[in-house]
């Protein structure tokens, strides 16, 4: 029985502590500030980039599109959100997000979002990967995205392709993004505090193991 109770005490006592999940650092919406608010007015995003342009935030879209609110806003290639673009020919924009994942294990990473987009998302890249789409998008309903593995150590980009069709006029293009969900871990340490359920088994597993000494080793009695 004391052997039993003592390796009881022992796995307890070298068990790795129990390390909680936190939300990706860094994932943040179209339209989002660094402090988590959302912008206002007409300004240039504050985290998003397009590729040989602007990502503008601005306070004029077309009034098809899923209305600005305080959640997120568009991106937009021109402080005019609603001016028009490729006339002649089908345009690409890509804009994309970084995000540094150093001091987390990066395996442990996934997220979930949705985006909206003016005409078309034809790729989302993870670090250079494609990644999981629900179809190319509209501009007035949510489509579904996520990834569950890709990520790096250090730092990350993940990038939308997006396609505008060619017409004669009344052409804007734009993208909207929202992360739904994000979890990962922080990298253990030696110093790692135990989580309160291995404190718990730890002080149970001497418990037991002290119960069990009790028993096997009555005290002395003196006459």
């Amino acid at each position: 029985m004391l052997r039993i109770v003592s390796a009881f005490a022992a796995a307890a006592l070298f068990a790795g502590p129990v390390l909680a999940t936190v939300a990706i650092p860094g994932l943040v919406n179209s339209g989002q500030t660094a402090g988590g608010s959302v912008s206002t007015g007409t300004v240039v995003d504050a985290n998003w980039v397009l590729a040989g342009g602007t990502a503008w935030n601005s306070t004029s879209i077309n009034s098809r599109w899923l209305a600005n609110n305080a959640t997120s806003r568009w991106l937009t290639p021109a402080s005019n959100g609603n001016e028009s673009f490729d006339p002649a020919a089908d345009g690409v924009y890509t804009y994309s997000l970084s995000f540094d994942l150093t001091g987390f294990a990066a395996d442990t990473a996934a997220f979930t979002g949705r985006f909206a987009v003016d005409n078309q998302v034809t790729q989302i890249l993870l670090n250079g990967t494609p990644i999981s789409q629900a179809g190319p998008g509209s501009f007035n309903n949510w489509s579904g995205f996520s990834a569950d593995s890709g990520f790096l150590g250090g730092l990350n980009t993940l990038a939308f392709t997006v396609r505008n069709f060619r017409q004669n006029g009344g052409n804007p293009t734009g993208l909207r993004v929202e992360f739904l969900s994000s979890t990962i871990e922080p990298l253990g340490n030696g110093n790692a505090v135990p989580e309160p359920a291995s404190w718990a088994m730890l002080i149970a597993g001497f418990g037991l193991v002290g119960a069990a000494a009790r028993r096997r080793h009555p005290a002395l009695q003196f006459s």
